[in-house]
Parts: C-alpha cells; structure tokens; sequence
C-alpha cells in the first residue's frame, strides 16, 4: 500500500513556487558558495510568478506537483505529457499574448526550472527531470557604445555644455563619470564620499559591487576628478537620479548633442528577427542612436573605450568585474575590434603605397 505522506500528494504549485521565494528572500535558500540571493534575482523569481498566476487564470490551466516516486509506467508518461504541454501552452502565453522576446521569455523558463531544482534538491519533493526539456532560448542583443571621439565631445566641448541647462549638466556630468568607470548603474546610484581614496594626490574610486561582491579600485582621470569635486556639497558623490529618470535624460542629453544617427535594433522570437521601430506614433521612423541609449549605455562605453585605445583585456576585466570566461565580456572585446580594425585597414593602406623603385626580383629572375 502506498504511503499517504504529505510529501507524496499532489500539490498546487503556485504557493509552492511562493515559499521558494521566500525562503530565497530569507536566507533560508542560499547560492551555491553560501552567499544569499540578491534582490534583482528575487524580484526575477517574482515577476516569473506573476506571469505562471496569470497564464493559469487567463488560460484555465490548473498547475500542480505530483511526486512519481510511486508512480507506475503509465502515470509516468501520463506525466511527461502534462509538462510538454504545459511548456507549449506557456511559451504560447509569453510570445504571443504578452509579445515577450526571446530573452525575457527564456530567463522566466530559466527561473521555472530553477524552481524546480529546489522542490528536488530542498524539499525532497521528487518531481522527476522532465523540467530539464524545457529549452531555454537566448539571443545577442547588440551593443550601442559611444565611440572614444563621441565620449571626448561630451568631455571636452564648452560651447556644448554651456547650452545644456542646470539639470541636464548634472546628468552630462553622471553620464561622462560612468562612461569612465565601467560600473553598473546599481553601483553608480549607491557611491558616496567614502569611495573616494586620495594617494598622493591621486584620485581613486573604490567599489564593491552589490551585484557580485567583487571590488574595483580605478584611478580617476582629471576629468573626472573636477566632476567629483563639482559636487562636494551633495550628500552623495554624484547628483541623484532614479533609473527610470536617469534614462530618459540620457536619451535627451545625447539628442542634444546631435548623436541622431540611425541604428538597426532588432530582436528575437522564437528564433525570428523583428525589426524596432521609434513607436506606433513616429509613423515608421527608424530608431536614431540616442533612442537606444540607457543606463547601460555607460558601462558599455567605458568597456569599449578602454579596449579600443590598447588597453590590456585583463586590466579592463579587472575594473569592469567580469569572470576570466565571460562571454558577455567577449562580446565587447568583438565590439571594440572593430574600431581597432579602421587603424589596421590604415596601416595596410599605408603598406600598399611603399613600392620598390626597381622590381630587383626580375633582374634574379635572369641570373
């Protein structure tokens, strides 16, 4: 006879997926090295169960665990079937009802089987592996960095910054610190006096990332040095932004300096490349450069600069907090090849025009 334990019964999953967030917000679920879960993930795990609450409701579909430790061949299949259907029927939900694209709708699968190897791994709750089908999609999402001679203009350029008003020179001033910098927009928000180390009367900006714990020590250039003291009065070292405002006012600091070129942003579904368009009201305007322009502008072009002037791959990895192997650290090593690849074709120029006065070759050719 079977055993009619808790454990054992099927059970709905949603205030399971609720105690998984929980014990991910307490402490009580940790990482792999002990650390705890940051909060940008548990807001993932969050907004992943939000969409699981509305696909059930919207699209009448009863989610629930059922152990298989007892189960027999029959029941087993019977199973699959549920979660092969359950995937289709929810990517179904992302792509077509939400419009998600393939990165969004890949990270929620992601969480869903993270889920999953808590209620196996945490709960003794045997769910059996027919998560790990669940194919998680990914797409490269191109880069949009300021090239070194677009930074050097928002750096240099008087007459550009005496037209800005007050409000747009402070976020001129934040833009050009985190360009140069390389941090995360996270860690640009957070940075107060106590950062700041002076050696010799050098500048040092010294950082642990909230993301990754790692700390970065980078020694301020002049510039950024005058940015610094500007605002010395502030309570924090850098004026004060929420994200939401501070990218919008990117998109208008770059507008105003004319960095209108067009770009072709596109992204995926399902494997598809969709083309973006400036909104259902520009009547089919492509996007300009200072649309695509965000937050993340900055770390991108900090990343990018330093490697397109010669800086060595492990120096920038080592101020922008990358692992050794990361592949999203390539992409920007790709990138900035490039910008170096315009001083090759130069020099290959250069080398087309050195010709010998006298072809020697066919005088030994006679010999």
């Amino acid at each position: 006879m079977r055993p009619t334990s808790i454990s054992n019964k099927e059970k709905p999953l949603l205030p399971l997926y609720y105690r998984f967030i929980n014990d991910s917000k307490t402490g009580k679920r940790l990482q792999p090295n002990g650390r705890r879960i940051s909060e940008g993930t548990i807001t993932n795990y969050y907004h992943a169960c939000k969409l699981l609450e509305k696909f059930c409701a919207q699209k009448a579909f009863y989610l629930r665990i059922k152990p298989i430790r007892y189960l027999n061949s029959r029941e087993l299949i019977v199973e699959k079937n549920y979660w092969k259907k359950f995937y289709r029927k929810f990517t179904d939900y992302l792509y077509s009802d939400c419009s998600h694209f393939d990165n969004y709708a890949g990270h929620t699968i992601k969480n869903v089987k993270v889920f999953f190897n808590y209620l196996n791994k945490e709960l003794g709750i045997v769910t059996g592996d027919f998560y790990k089908s669940f194919y998680v999609r990914k797409e490269e999402i191109a880069i949009h960095p300021l090239m070194p001679e677009e930074l050097n203009f928002l750096i240099c350029d008087t007459l550009f910054e005496n037209s800005l008003s007050r409000k747009m020179r402070e976020v001129k001033d934040f833009f050009v610190f985190g360009c140069t910098v390389a941090l995360r927009v996270s860690d640009l928000l957070r940075l107060k006096k106590t950062n700041i180390r002076i050696t010799n009367q050098q500048y040092y900006l010294a950082v642990r990332s909230v993301k990754t714990s790692t700390d970065t020590l980078i020694k301020l250039p002049e510039y950024a040095v005058k940015i610094v003291k500007r605002y010395k009065a502030h309570k924090m070292l850098l004026p004060a932004f929420s994200k939401p405002g501070l990218n919008k006012y990117i998109k208008l600091l770059l507008e105003q300096a004319r960095f209108t070129t067009p770009v072709l942003k596109t992204r995926e579904r399902r494997g598809q490349c969709i083309e973006f368009i400036k909104g259902k009201k520009s009547k089919g305007r492509v996007l300009r450069f200072c649309d695509v322009a965000s937050t993340h502008t900055m770390r991108r072009t900090a990343i990018t600069t330093m490697l397109s002037l010669g800086m060595s791959e492990q120096v920038v990895r080592k101020i922008s907090g990358h692992a050794p192997g990361s592949k999203e650290f390539y992409r920007y090593v790709l990138w900035a090849q490039t910008y170096q690849d315009q001083e090759t074709e130069n020099a290959f120029k250069k080398l087309m025009e050195r010709k010998l006065e006298k072809p020697l070759y066919k005088e030994l050719y006679f010999l």
